[in-house]
């Protein structure tokens, strides 16, 4: 019998992408992939490092597979991901549990490394590096590089929406962003290879891609051309199985109006900004070594909104940033009232290692740090659900992502998955992965809650209809 493996995927759509291409990897090798851990016979937690709640996350979801081992075929548990490689040989002394700590470098011979795992060998954990220093400092000397291209992906899920990597690593040095250490510098991928693997998604049944990268607004720059997604999404939406194209990860400061236009305008690209500001005050900004705020926001906001007025947008916020006057948070609170976000993400600040505000001085008490998070996430659910109830009596498509028990579920085109808020359809019987028009009647929080513009047809009614009625003979 072949060896059978799952994979556990924690933290950001990134690392889903991170999944599937070790996943095939391993099946090209002749691994069996399983969906559940205690089905199989080693278990990979592909961890994150971000935050330190995605930390203890990672750790927990480690000690759970570890625990397999006692009533069930897992022979092996082993951490893969940002977590692993940030941590490495540290990880591996504090957590004897694991049985491999594996980094980036380990994952073009991963088959090997399981079978070395298995055969009761622990391989030697990455020791943690700058892996900014392993490309050229010049963005465009970098496509000069000779980088392997990945594998194709295997699908561990049959969700019509997926990921799609644009590229890996950052060029950004944000005072409190450790990602750009362990990730490494911003490296592109070709638009050939997205392409392809875009097409490739759509026939294994995709509906919406969802355009990811640690800054999708930098693409293009390190190919010498950045304004290159603009003219790549045009591409994308010719692919006939694709109905929705979202992107994710929008620096502020990068906003160009061709891009905004690029998302606007082209067909299939859903009006949905994913803009990462994370605070408001310009002072807090600049000591984050970001660019922007309450006032140049407030314009790409407004841009945005006289291309098109009912866009989505979300954003996450952090709050309790070392030196932040009772002022500065203030501001915060004032630019949410004016800015009407679709998503808000409230996020305290936490000492990560490595970064350049790890050593600032003025830090502020944790507890100071929890009463502003919870206070600005009450202003921010509210503020959430006023804009959802704004949006009742409006006309919308809803893609289809569940259909069970608890009724049937997906998102409008202005809501990202996972993170923002999930739209009902009412008295439906949509497949999964269908795209159906609908008038918002009512909302719940961030959530809403739809009617179908028409009735399905008889035979779409009867093919889908859980009665089985004499009617389908």
């Amino acid at each position: 019998m072949s060896t059978r493996v799952a994979i556990v995927t924690l933290g950001c759509a990134r690392n889903e992408v991170d999944s599937e291409e070790l996943a095939a990897r391993l099946s090209k090798d002749g691994i069996e992939l399983v969906t559940e851990p205690s089905d199989a016979d080693a278990v990979f937690v592909n961890t994150c490092g971000f935050i330190e709640a995605a930390k203890k996350d990672s750790i927990d979801t480690l000690l759970a597979a570890n625990d397999l081992k006692q009533n069930s075929n897992v022979k092996a548990v082993l951490a893969v991901g940002c977590m692993a490689e940030r941590y490495g040989n540290e990880l591996e002394k504090a957590l004897p549990e694991a049985d491999a700590i594996l980094g980036f470098d380990d994952y073009d011979h991963i088959t090997a490394k399981l079978n070395e795992v298995l055969s009761g060998n622990r391989p030697k954990a990455p020791v943690p590096q700058d892996r900014r220093l392993l490309l050229p400092i010049s963005p465009t000397a970098r496509s000069e590089q000779k980088i392997a291209q990945p594998l194709n992906r295997f699908r561990l899920d049959n969700k019509p929406t997926a990921p799609l990597k644009l590229a890996s690593g950052c060029d950004r040095r944000c005072t409190f962003c450790a990602i750009p250490r362990f990730r490494g510098s911003y490296l592109s991928r070709r638009p050939s290879e997205i392409l392809e693997e875009a097409a490739w998604l759509g026939q294994e049944g995709v509906k919406e891609l969802f355009l990811v990268s640690e800054n999708t607004t930098s693409y293009g720059k390190d190919l010498g051309d950045i304004r290159l997604l603009e003219t790549l999404l045009p591409e994308i939406s010719k692919i006939n199985s694709i109905d929705w194209i979202r992107l994710s990860y929008l620096q502020p400061a990068e906003m160009r109006p061709s891009l905004i236009e690029a998302i606007v305008k082209t067909e299939k690209v859903v009006p949905y900004f994913d803009l990462s500001f994370q605070h408001a005050h310009p002072d807090v900004l600049r000591r984050m070594k970001r660019f922007g705020g309450t006032k140049d926001f407030l314009t790409l906001i407004s841009n945005i909104r006289k291309l098109s007025p009912n866009a989505g947008i979300r954003s996450n916020f952090i709050v309790g940033f070392p030196g932040e006057t009772e002022k500065e948070f203030e501001e915060v609170k004032t630019f949410l009232e004016q800015a009407q976000l679709d998503a808000i993400g409230i996020f305290g600040y936490s000492v990560e290692d490595g970064t350049e505000a790890a050593g600032f001085k003025d830090a502020l008490s944790q507890e100071v740090v929890d009463q502003r998070v919870n206070e600005l996430n009450s202003i921010a659910e509210e503020l959430m659900s006023q804009k959802a109830h704004s949006r009742i009596n409006s006309e919308v498509e809803v893609l289809v992502e569940a259909n069970d028990e608890d009724g049937v579920t997906g998102r409008i085109r202005e809501q990202g998955p996972e993170v923002d808020g999930i739209t009902t359809i009412l008295d439906s019987f949509a497949s999964v992965g269908e795209l159906v028009k609908a008038v918002v009647v009512g909302s719940v929080g961030a959530d809403l809650e739809v009617k179908q513009n028409r009735a399905p047809s008889f035979e779409t009614c009867c093919a889908r209809s859980r009665c089985r009625s004499s009617f389908s003979g």
